[in-house]
């Protein structure tokens, strides 16, 4: 068991960020640690991809000194998605620190529980 961690490490250290970002998602209430969250769930996520995508032995797929066979390279998918996910990730992580500067802005709070809390005050009121 030990040994078989021990060889995967890039797998358990993804595993471990993705339980991390996961669990302050669950059980943060300030949207700033949520987000922060969000970022190292997908840092596990990425991790994870580009540590499957990697075989020992093989080179980068950029054709050099004649050689052409498949075997002698590593597949350029999983690093493709990943480049993409980060790019998305960048995206969503701008228009929720978009979304949490207007909270903030509108109810002087970054706790969730109490923008709920405000926020059915003022439809109450309505």
């Amino acid at each position: 068991m030990l040994n078989t961690l021990l060889i995967n490490y890039e797998e358990a250290v993804a595993v471990i960020l993705f339980g991390i970002g996961f669990t302050m998602l669950l059980f943060q209430r300030n949207l700033i640690k949520k987000l922060i969250g969000m970022n190292i769930m997908d840092s596990g996520g990425f991790l994870f991809l580009a540590s499957m995508g990697y075989i020992e032995g093989r080179k980068a797929p950029i054709l050099a000194d004649g050689v052409t066979g498949v075997h002698n390279y590593i597949n350029p998918v999983p690093a493709g998605l990943v480049l993409t996910g980060i790019v998305v990730s960048v995206s969503v992580t701008a228009v929720m620190l978009a979304l949490t500067v207007r909270l903030y802005s509108r109810y002087h709070t970054l706790n969730l529980d109490t923008i709920y809390v405000l926020t059915r005050q003022q439809t109450e009121e309505r």
